[in-house]
């Protein structure tokens, strides 16, 4: 019998995990993009139902922890193209991802694809579309101090003692902190609007636009296969895993499909959960926990509507704290490799431009944003980037 107690705690933090920051990050980018509770709650029930069943799939079949979310990048690039774009009209740009992701699975192509852009200017996209969410914690910090400044303390000093912070996780303290700070300040109202508590998500009917498809396909396709999914399986790599490369983009590509019409934005293979759930016990039975991360997704992805209600109700320095911290570190990593060697000048143009979120041709800043960036390294800086791309 591989479960046992300890597995099951290590795959309840990382669920929490999940459920915590990067649930934030999809309201936050919802919100400002206009979607309603409904089709957040969809988005939500996509990300943690479907890819719940393949993550307890994959991890029963091949016996590592192998488990499947949904990509933090690709979620805040949707952002923008929200501002122009009909959501049908992103989710028809989710089903192409899917199927472009599809294709490279099956083909075997995954390798070849993951070097055709230079990692620095990858990272320089996602350090441009990241950094209003490190600004939007200072704003919470200024807006909410009541309620951001103890969630703040508590990330901090769980980070600084390390010890403490392997039983309870930084995120996870900071989010019991906040949760502390609002019973305390009263400012938390429970919606009318909250029934009961399974429901059945809103299915998008997808429209396909050219200036959409050719704005979000490649940006996504490159957030989930040279971003996630590489960061996913260095960490299980790491710790002497070896995860099926083709098979989890050939995974990443039929849930994403699936999960679209929910109108949830692409699968990947998700690192920090992996990284929680092998950090410990017994390398043969890691994979239980990654089964027990699935059953607890299935069940919040079962009840994605009231969730969703619960959270939406919160204050906006909450929201804005939880999904800042829950980025720090990603943000962190991205600016080290885009600035710290090669292809940095190109690096910089891309993140200018991406900060800058002016759209092209009702394209958005993050395509233009690797495309000038590449464009600049390439005739810059050759022998970077013949080397990045080797």
């Amino acid at each position: 019998m591989d479960f046992g107690p300890l597995y099951a705690v290590n795959g309840l933090i990382a669920f929490i995990f999940a459920a915590s920051g990067p649930v934030a990050i999809i309201l936050t980018t919802g919100e400002q993009g206009g979607l309603t509770e409904a089709q957040l709650s969809s988005w939500i029930f996509g990300a943690f139902f479907i890819n719940s069943l393949l993550s307890i799939a994959f991890c029963t079949l091949y016996r590592k922890p192998l488990v499947f979310f949904w990509t933090i990048p690709g979620t805040v690039l949707v952002g923008p193209a929200l501002a122009h774009s009909s959501f049908p009209e992103v989710v028809g740009a989710f089903l192409a991802t899917g199927l472009l992701m599809l294709v490279l699975g099956l083909s075997g192509w995954v390798r070849r694809a993951m070097g055709l852009i230079p990692m620095p200017i990858v990272m320089a996209m996602v350090a441009g579309v990241f950094l209003q969410f490190g600004l939007d914690l200072v704003f919470a910090l200024r807006d909410g101090f009541g309620i951001a400044a103890p969630m703040c303390l508590a990330f901090l000093g769980l980070s600084v003692f390390e010890r403490l912070g392997r039983i309870v996780p930084p995120l996870i303290g900071a989010l019991a902190a906040g949760l502390v700070a609002i019973m305390l300040t009263g400012e938390f109202v429970a919606p009318a609007s909250a029934g009961s508590f399974f429901s059945l998500p809103e299915l998008v009917e997808p429209a396909f636009s050219l200036p959409v498809l050719v704005e979000l396909v490649l940006p996504l396709a490159i957030t989930v296969i040279v971003v996630q999914n590489g960061q996913g399986i260095a960490v299980l790599r790491s710790v002497r895993h070896d995860p099926p490369v083709n098979a989890v983009t050939t995974a990443c590509g039929g849930a994403s499909l699936l999960t679209a019409l929910t109108g949830t934005v692409s699968t990947c293979l998700t690192g920090p959960v992996n990284a929680i759930i092998s950090a410990s016990g017994d390398h043969a039975r890691q994979y239980t926990a990654g089964i027990f991360v699935g059953i607890l997704g299935i069940g919040f992805g079962l009840g994605a509507a009231w969730f969703t209600s619960m959270m939406l109700a919160a204050p906006p320095a909450f929201i804005a704290t939880i999904a800042g911290l829950a980025m720090l570190r990603v943000l962190q990593s991205a600016l080290v490799t885009s600035f710290g060697g090669t292809c940095s000048l190109g690096a910089l143009i891309t993140f200018v431009v991406t900060l800058a979120g002016v759209p092209i041709f009702s394209l958005g800043a993050p395509f233009w944003g690797l495309v000038f960036g590449c464009i600049v390294s390439w005739l810059l800086e050759r022998a970077d980037y013949r080397r990045a791309i080797s």
